[in-house]
């Protein structure tokens, strides 16, 4: 099978010259116990691949990567029986263990035993299994390795939809909706009438302002330095969008004071700090994007107790992928998820280099890969 291999991080940039992923072919492995395989029949680019190929966030290499996903079953291993050959999945870059301690308290997304799994390169229920035309080990990309033909997945890396889902809307629920609109519906818990900020508008971003848009009576606020993005932030459902140096004002006079959530979807300490400053009294920033390990946030301490602001972390949107991405799926049969609007097009996976450039500048929002 074809596979996209990340080798050497942090090369410079553009890397439609450095080339740091190459295509190669590597065997197709076979499903242990608890696993499943399935043909990967679209694959987006997230900014969490790009993060592992510039090097903020550190990954053990050579690496498949690739993680926002959907296919089709092809087999199944011993042991899995509630997932059959021919379904449709989306697949989930946390695969949840069901034991731990988050896991016992409801946050699948916090697992242990994932997010152990996923920071060694292995699967859930094993080492990793790809191999390269040597024989050499290659880590799997949190769980999942999606820029390649097929994919053996944990069981708990899958949720299966309907069929008739397409396959370029179902592969934008993974990550972009789990983590954007879980932002909203799970972390933040935004209520009617509340006023929403969305800091960044990737497709995280804007998968947070479509959820804030289709709660009643909600003001949405959209901020990216792009206009392009705040066009389309506007049509995600944004009431108001503008850029990052006339954020202050436009909430300060759309929201009568300051907003009662903040979405940060960039990964700036920097923007966390300016974000923090907008909150009404009792407002939340929920912090969805990736800073570089080493950036720090410098704040007030008293506005915390002092004004009763809270700063909460989401990672995956605090999801629980079996009851959410069907809810979310729900939502987008109805029409109030327009996630249509954020699929820029469609490539083949040899665009993957200078499709990183692209994303890193802006000029597409999700690029979608086949796998053919």
């Amino acid at each position: 099978m074809r596979t996209a291999v990340l080798r050497a991080a942090d090369l410079p940039v553009p890397y439609a010259t450095s080339t740091p992923l190459s295509v190669e072919s590597v065997p197709i492995p076979a499903p242990r116990q608890g696993e499943v395989l399935v043909r990967i029949a679209r694959a987006s680019l997230c900014h969490s691949d790009l993060s592992v190929v510039n090097g903020s966030r550190l990954r053990p290499l050579p690496m498949a990567l690739g993680h926002e996903a959907t296919g089709v079953v092809e087999g199944v291993g011993e042991g899995v029986v509630d997932v059959r050959d021919g379904d449709h999945v989306v697949l989930v870059f946390v695969p949840a263990c069901g034991e731990c301690r988050a896991c016992s308290a409801g946050r699948p997304a916090l697992c242990y035993r994932g997010a152990e799994s996923n920071a060694g390169g292995d699967l859930l229920h094993g080492p990793a299994l790809l191999r390269d035309a040597d024989g050499e080990r290659i880590n799997h990309h949190l769980g999942v390795s999606a820029f390649s033909q097929y994919a053996v997945v944990a069981r708990e890396s899958v949720v299966v939809i309907d069929d008739d889902v397409p396959f370029d809307v179902a592969a934008m629920f993974g990550c972009a909706a789990l983590t954007g609109i879980g932002a909203v519906l799970n972390t933040a818990a935004v209520r009617e009438g509340q006023s929403v900020v969305v800091f960044g508008l990737g497709a995280v971003g804007l998968m947070a302002v479509m959820a804030a848009a289709q709660i009643p009576g909600t003001t949405v606020i959209a901020i990216d330095p792009l206009a392009s993005k705040q066009e389309l932030g506007l049509r995600c459902g944004a009431q108001h969008a503008d850029a990052p140096e006339e954020a202050a004002d436009l909430v300060r006079g759309a929201t009568d004071g300051g907003a009662d959530v903040v979405i940060e979807a960039v990964g700036s300490a920097r923007v966390m700090e300016a974000g923090l400053q907008l909150l009404a009294r009792g407002g939340a920033l929920v912090s969805v994007g990736l800073p570089h390990p080493d950036q720090e946030i410098s704040t007030q301490a008293l506005q915390f107790a002092g004004l009763g602001r809270r700063l909460l972390g989401s990672y995956m949107g605090d999801a629980v992928p079996e009851r959410d991405i069907p809810a979310y799926l729900r939502l987008w049969r109805e029409g109030r998820l327009p996630v249509e609007l954020l699929h820029t097009d469609t490539r083949p996976l040899e665009d993957l280099n200078e499709s990183l450039d692209a994303l890193a500048e802006g000029r597409v929002v999700r690029r979608i890969f086949t796998l053919g």
